[in-house]
């Protein structure tokens, strides 16, 4: 029987906002058994490149990262927001330990090949060190990712954190039984969008194709219900997605995702 494993997302919108951020890492620490926290910081980013005169350019929501938007990011996602939660969560005796994938070779992987678009210094993901990882784990480290890897070459490369958490979360499922939180702002994936409430509670394989055929997954969703369904084809238990009181034990209103 595998130890359980908990790997946790957090979005931009909790990380923006001082109070949600800290009722969130006060979830995080009660929250039992071994865990890993991954962070974005996409807003802060394009704040701090503004303040700096360099522009974000975005192609269908994604970031393109040029040098200096290179510089900005690895300032605000490795330093700024990395050591900033890192602080909080020594604060309330969580004994954590920021990164990037280049820290222990943890995350390699390949600059996007350019298609439609040159999206610059943007990684997808190729290899997670799992026994690498692990071995915090086991010194009772808690691992704190920011959406950074590297390529084996010296070049640090921008990385969808929501890609690093289902990653993360395949490697670690050879040690063990890995079950992946997305956090964000709504309470799970919506039947209806206009209605908060409509939280579609249970969604398997089955489930899934219907939700696609009704159009009732669509948008954003898309690309993140995909990463999920590839993530359980590939060894996770069992993905969650929700607000931040889906940690607690008294709150079921929220999507978990299984085969």
């Amino acid at each position: 029987m595998k130890e359980k494993l908990s790997i946790i997302k957090i979005g931009g919108n909790i990380i923006e906002d001082e109070t949600s951020l800290n009722a969130f890492l006060k979830l995080f620490s009660n929250l039992e058994g071994k865990k890993i926290l991954v962070h974005g910081g996409g807003k802060r980013a394009t704040h701090v490149a503004s303040k700096l005169g360099i522009q974000s350019q975005m192609v269908n929501g994604r970031r393109i990262t040029d040098a200096k938007t290179l510089e900005v990011i690895t300032m605000v996602y490795g330093g700024l927001v990395n050591k900033n939660v890192v602080a909080k969560l020594q604060a309330l005796n969580i004994d954590a330990i920021g990164l990037t994938g280049a820290d222990i070779n943890s995350i390699q992987s390949v600059k996007r090949p350019v298609k439609d678009v040159d999206f610059g210094f943007v990684g997808d993901v190729e290899k997670v060190a799992h026994k690498s990882i692990d071995k915090l784990i086991q010194a009772d480290f808690t691992p704190v990712f920011c959406a950074i890897t590297h390529d084996g070459k010296g070049q640090l490369l921008n990385t969808n954190a929501d890609t690093i958490t289902s990653q993360v979360a395949i490697g670690m499922s050879k040690l063990y039984e890995t079950s992946i939180y997305y956090c964000f702002e709504l309470n799970g994936v919506l039947e209806d969008i206009n209605d908060k409430n409509s939280v579609v509670k249970h969604i398997d394989t089955n489930l899934y194709k219907d939700l696609l055929e009704k159009g009732i997954i669509a948008d954003g969703m898309l690309p993140k219900l995909e990463n999920c369904f590839a993530a359980l084809n590939n060894g996770v238990s069992a993905i969650n997605m929700g607000n931040t009181e889906m940690l607690t034990q008294e709150n079921d209103n929220f999507t978990k995702i299984t085969l």
